[in-house]
């Protein structure tokens, strides 16, 4: 397995950087992951990162062994992810939950497998064309594939979204592949905060004229000249298949032939934000959720 990947993340003209990426490979797979932390909720930054801990922590384990459905597994990560954000609002008693959005692809014997919550999106590139594009749980997008031409529409705000990571609503995925990858295939994982400030023509032409580790920084760098000083954060992860010989001695270039089997290889950093990495029962959800929702109650009672 060969492949170049490149990552970049910038605060933009927020305050604070909530969104969060990184990639974990073996010998014969391997895991893109990126999240943007939701504004509007506390601690949008922390249910992102525990997203990718608890996503790479499950990969660690499964890529032990032959993972002979890559759906199955990634629809299982995304979900334990969602219940250790819960568990993390219970045990620090909040009275609402950090909340965020997922988009995770997996490539395993050669064919990629994505998933998404939200509006962070995954873009897949083939011979110049888009080949596939996520499409947004967002009103938005929603309305914009089902318009009726004959019906007067006001405007809908793009941020707002109908499911997400960590709220107390059981999230909603989208899955799709395997896809049986071809050399040059180029696979990009972005935050709203790119995708916002560029169309779709700009994004594909890019990725494909530019090897990633130039198409990448070139991007990131027109979304935030775009969005001025109230720019978003911008985070891209994007990977070429099966990488040209003419860039496979570049920084950005990883081949697993050397890898031994069982040896495992993450860019995703742990914090330790005192909760167990394990998983919650149906049972136990729904205590949580009924303790959120309880708290906000109390929340609400109290300001009026």
């Amino acid at each position: 397995m060969k492949f170049s990947v490149f990552q970049v993340s910038r605060r933009g003209g927020r305050e604070k950087n909530e969104d969060r990426m990184g990639y974990c490979y073996t010998r014969g797979s391997g895991l893109f992951l990126l999240a943007d932390g939701m504004g509007g909720h506390p601690e949008g930054e922390v249910a992102a990162q525990l997203a990718l801990q608890t996503m790479s922590a499950m990969y660690q384990k499964a890529a032990q062994h032959d993972m002979e459905e890559p759906a199955v597994f990634l629809s299982d990560a995304v979900m334990a992810a969602h219940r250790q954000i819960i568990r993390y609002a219970v045990d620090k008693g909040m009275a609402d939950t950090p909340r965020t959005t997922i988009v995770a692809a997996l490539i395993h014997d050669g064919a990629a497998s994505w998933v998404h919550c939200g509006d962070s999106r995954l873009y897949l590139v083939r011979a110049g064309e888009l080949l596939a594009r996520t499409r947004d749980h967002s009103y938005l997008e929603q309305r914009a594939s089902s318009v009726n031409p004959g019906r007067s529409t006001g405007p809908v705000n793009r941020n707002i979204l109908f499911t997400c990571l960590g709220s107390p609503t059981k999230p909603l995925l989208d899955l799709t592949g395997p896809v049986t990858l071809q050399q040059g295939d180029k696979i990009m994982l972005c935050s709203d905060g790119l995708w916002g400030s560029l169309p779709d023509t700009d994004i594909v032409f890019q990725l494909a004229k530019k090897p990633v580790a130039r198409a990448v920084p070139d991007l990131v760098e027109m979304a935030l000249q775009k969005g001025g000083d109230t720019s978003d954060n911008v985070t891209v992860i994007a990977l070429e298949w099966e990488t040209p010989d003419e860039f496979e001695q570049t920084r950005a270039s990883i081949s697993t032939d050397d890898i031994h089997d069982g040896v495992f290889a993450s860019t995703v950093q742990a914090d330790d934000f005192g909760t167990e990495m394990d998983d919650l029962d149906d049972a136990a959800i729904e205590r949580s959720i009924a303790e959120i929702n309880e708290a906000i109650k109390r929340t609400a009672s109290r300001k009026a």
